[in-house]
């Protein structure tokens, strides 16, 4: 009987034995996918971050570009609008002359109006 108990224990002792290894194995595995999960993020993170940097990059300069065009444009459309102006003064000049002078006195109506309301106020 003795001899019954021993082997029993002894066999108990052996399935703790593999189960423990088991265990310590899982752990083990766990263990080296994680770390093998955080160096490939280590790899990635930089890479990704460049890429990010480029295309950061990559936009400001189109963002730049597209701003000096539109400032070509507006200089141009400024250039001709001068350019028709002086046109029309050629064509229409005592036109031109009565239209200045109208929107000089409404200006100036509108100045007086405007230094009399904050006089009173």
């Amino acid at each position: 009987m003795n001899r019954t108990i021993s082997t029993e224990v002894n066999a108990v002792a052996d399935q703790a034995n593999t189960k423990v290894d088991q265990v310590a194995s899982a752990a083990h595995a766990a263990v080296n996918s994680a770390q093998a999960s955080l160096n490939d993020f280590g790899q990635a993170a930089p890479a990704a971050l460049n890429r990010a940097a480029a295309q950061v990059d990559d936009m400001a300069r189109r963002t730049l570009d597209r701003a000096r065009q539109a400032g070509g444009q507006v200089r141009d459309q400024v250039h001709r609008a001068g350019d028709m102006t002086v046109g029309y003064i050629k064509d229409e000049p005592v036109k031109s002359i009565l239209i200045a002078a109208a929107a000089g006195a409404v200006a100036a109506g509108i100045f007086a109006w405007l230094t009399r309301s904050r006089a009173r106020g």
